[in-house]
C-alpha cells in the first residue's frame, strides 16, 4: 500500500513540474525578431521636381601681392605694366594706364573729404591704409568719408567680393568698366587672403610693437640699398616739401605697413610678402624706421656748390672770381665763375 502511493505521489509532481515549465514558457520576455530594413520611402506627389543643389563657386586664380598695389592706385599699375589695352580686348572697359575723369560716383554721397577727382578712384581713400574705413585711421580728419572698410569682408570668398566690385549690392560701385575682371580677382584676392589687422602691429599712440634692433639689421640688408642708411635717399615729396621715411613710419604707420608688405605702385619696390617676411619682420623694420631723422640726405651744400647765390637769395655776381685770371682756356665770365662746379 505504501509502494502505491509513493509512486502515485511522485507521478504527481512530475504533471506539475511539467505544468509550471509550460507556463514558463508562456510568458517568456525575450524580445520578439523585428525587421531591420528601412521602410519604403514615400512616392513623390506628381509634378514636384528634386530640389537642385547650389552650384559651387569658382576658384578664383590670380596675384593678390598685385591686388595690393591696385588698392593703391590701380592706373599706376596698369601704366607700369604696359597695358594701355589691359592685353583684354574682350572686355570693353577703359582704363589702362589713367584714372577716369571725375569723381567716383560714390564720391557725392559724402561731403567730409574735399579731394577730387583720381583721388576718389583710390581704394585706399575710402577704406583706409588699415582697411579699416570709417572705424579706423580715417574715422576723422581729412580723410574721413564715413564709407566702411574691406576688413569685415575679409572672410568672405573672393567670389563674393568680386561681385560686389562688379556692383552686386551697389551699381555705383561698379568697376568692371574701368579695370579688368583679372584686376579685380586680384583685388578679391587681396582682400580675401592678405589683409592684417594693424593693431596688432600698431598701438594707439602710432608706435610699433615691433623692435628696432631686429628692425635695422633687416633694414640695413634690404631696404637701405634704395632709401638710404638713414631712410631720406628717396623723396616721396616735392623739393620744397620733402617726404621721407623719418615723416612716413611715425605719421602714417598704416601707409608704412603696406607698402612694405605690397610695394609701391609704378616702382621697383619688393613686396615683403613675397620675400617671406612675416608680421613680425614688418613690424620691426617700422620700429626701426620710426627712429629716423626727417632731414634729408645731403645738406645743403650741394646746391650751394652748384649756384650758391640763388640758393642764399642773393643776386648773382657781375665781376669774375679772382683765380679765373689764373687761367686762360674757359672763356666764360661773370657769374659762370663763381660756381664751383665750373672749376671742379
Amino acid at each position: 500500500m505504501k509502494k502505491y502511493i509513493w509512486k502515485r505521489m511522485l507521478f504527481v509532481g512530475l504533471i506539475l513540474a511539467l505544468f509550471a515549465l509550460a507556463i514558463a514558457g508562456c510568458s517568456s520576455d525575450e524580445p520578439t525578431e523585428t525587421s531591420t530594413e528601412a521602410p519604403p520611402a514615400p512616392e513623390e506627389a506628381p509634378g514636384v521636381a528634386e530640389e537642385p543643389s547650389a552650384p559651387e563657386e569658382p576658384e578664383l586664380e590670380g596675384n593678390p601681392v598685385r591686388g595690393g598695389l591696385l588698392y593703391d592706385k590701380w592706373w599706376t599699375v596698369a601704366a607700369a605694366e604696359g597695358e594701355a589695352e589691359h592685353e583684354h580686348e574682350e572686355d570693353e572697359h577703359e582704363g589702362g594706364g589713367a584714372p577716369p575723369d571725375g569723381d567716383h560716383p560714390l564720391w557725392a554721397t559724402q561731403s567730409t573729404n574735399e579731394r577730387s577727382g583720381s583721388d576718389t578712384w583710390r581704394c585706399k581713400e575710402c577704406h583706409g591704409w588699415d582697411y579699416k574705413g570709417a572705424d579706423g585711421a580715417y574715422g576723422s580728419g581729412s580723410h574721413f568719408t564715413g564709407f566702411t572698410g574691406v576688413f569685415a569682408s575679409k572672410d568672405n570668398s573672393p567670389s563674393v567680393i568680386l561681385a560686389v566690385m562688379q556692383g552686386s549690392t551697389n551699381a555705383d560701385h561698379d568697376f568692371s568698366s574701368v579695370m579688368a575682371e583679372q584686376d579685380l580677382t586680384d583685388l578679391a584676392l587681396f582682400i580675401s587672403q592678405t589683409l592684417v589687422d594693424a593693431d596688432e602691429l600698431v598701438d594707439a599712440d602710432k608706435a610699433s610693437v615691433g623692435d628696432a634692433a631686429r628692425g635695422a639689421i633687416r633694414y640695413g640688408n634690404v631696404c637701405g640699398a634704395c632709401h638710404g642708411p638713414a631712410g631720406n635717399a628717396i623723396n616721396f615729396g616735392a623739393i620744397d616739401d620733402p617726404e621721407f621715411l623719418g615723416h612716413l613710419a611715425p605719421g602714417n604707420p598704416w601707409e608704412f605697413i603696406h607698402k612694405v608688405r605690397f610695394g609701391q605702385p609704378g616702382w621697383p619696390m619688393p613686396s615683403s610678402i613675397s620675400s617671406a617676411w612675416s608680421d613680425e619682420d614688418v613690424a620691426d623694420v617700422l620700429a626701426y624706421a620710426q627712429t629716423f631723422s626727417e632731414n634729408p640726405a645731403l645738406s645743403g651744400g650741394g646746391q650751394l656748390y652748384d649756384k650758391w647765390w640763388a640758393v642764399l637769395g642773393f643776386d648773382a655776381p657781375e665781376e669774375d672770381q679772382p683765380l679765373w685770371a689764373s687761367q686762360s682756356t674757359n672763356e666764360r665770365g661773370g657769374a659762370d665763375t663763381w660756381r664751383c662746379k665750373e672749376c671742379h
